[in-house]
């Protein structure tokens, strides 16, 4: 199961107390999966385009706790013309109507034009009723990425309407959201892993926020490692360069220019350097006696490679 089916798991698992924040839940998922049609004469059935289970476990427990219609008999699946699986939810026209009030969608042919421009806002006044409503439409819409590979969760709307609804929601609560155009679709997205742990917590996701802050742990200690092991690289590196150079130097001087002509400081650091070719400078200056400091073996050093350029030259 992928981190994000795991995450739908816990949040179809999270039940609202109350009634309102039910409603504001129910209203997602009917805004964005819904669909009401004509059944046979007058009658009207109410139904959710889709094949996810998880989906409409969550569908059926609102329904049961909102308004007390079971609906384990009508689960009944048909594929329509244009290969989608519909549900039927409830073929009473009274219980349609009901919900359909419930949700403030007032006329039932409107299930379409509700998930085109957003659900009524006065469902959503709340903070609470807010949180439920962005877990609905997480369940519909919503997905992410393998955190242990990448930081990204979306909500894929059809219309921008309803991205811009969402978006707004997110940012509500202070957390980061943008939207992006991606072929026909309007993507509300989330990349920075606070964004993220922020809005799992807002739509109470806590097992699956736990997971992902420790995926985020191990790779922030991993990232961490990986600097601190290349910058030392890079430090060796440039001191094994530096030390091969001056090495160069001090050889060259000692073949055309002879150490004896050299001041007793610059004879001393010439001798010391080829004796230890990997010791860094400020070791260098622990083993003289007297010691020196690192800045006095730079400029011993950088001295004597002035000299090794004029012998160049």
């Amino acid at each position: 199961m992928s981190f994000s089916s795991e995450v739908k798991e816990e949040l179809a698992g999270h039940v609202s107390s109350s009634r309102h924040c039910q409603l504001a839940e129910l209203a997602a998922i009917i805004c964005f999966l819904g669909k009401a049609e004509q059944d046979g004469g007058e009658g009207i059935s109410l139904g959710l385009q889709t094949e996810n289970e998880t989906v409409l476990r969550k569908c059926f427990t609102l329904l049961k706790k909102t308004f007390n219609i079971d609906t384990d008999d009508s689960w009944m699946l048909h594929e329509e013309k244009k290969g989608h699986t519909y549900v039927v939810l409830t073929k009473d026209s009274s219980e349609v109507d009901k919900i359909l009030q419930a949700i403030k969608i007032e006329k039932t042919d409107s299930v379409k034009k509700a998930g085109e421009t957003g659900v009524n806002p006065l469902l959503i006044k709340n903070a609470c009723c807010k949180r439920a409503f962005l877990r609905g439409a997480f369940l519909c819409i919503g997905s992410m990425s393998d955190p242990e590979k990448s930081y990204h969760l979306e909500f894929v709307c059809t219309h921008q309407e309803s991205a811009e609804q969402i978006k707004k929601l997110i940012q509500g609560f202070e957390v980061d959201a943008k939207i992006v155009a991606r072929k026909k679709y309007h993507v509300v997205y989330l990349k920075e892993g606070t964004g993220i742990v922020d809005l799992l917590n807002l739509m109470g996701a806590y097992v699956s926020l736990m997971n992902f802050e420790n995926y985020r742990i191990v790779k922030e200690v991993r990232n961490s490692v990986n600097r601190k092991v290349n910058c030392e690289t890079a430090n060796i590196t440039k001191t094994v360069n530096a030390s091969s150079k001056q090495i160069e130097d001090i050889l060259l001087i000692r073949e055309r220019y002879g150490f004896q002509n050299l001041p007793d400081n610059l004879k001393e650091t010439a001798e010391i350097r080829l004796e230890y070719p990997d010791a860094t400078l400020k070791e260098l200056g622990q083993i003289l006696n007297p010691t020196v400091g690192k800045s006095g073996m730079n400029h011993r050093l950088r001295r004597l490679s002035e000299i090794a350029d004029r012998l160049r030259n």
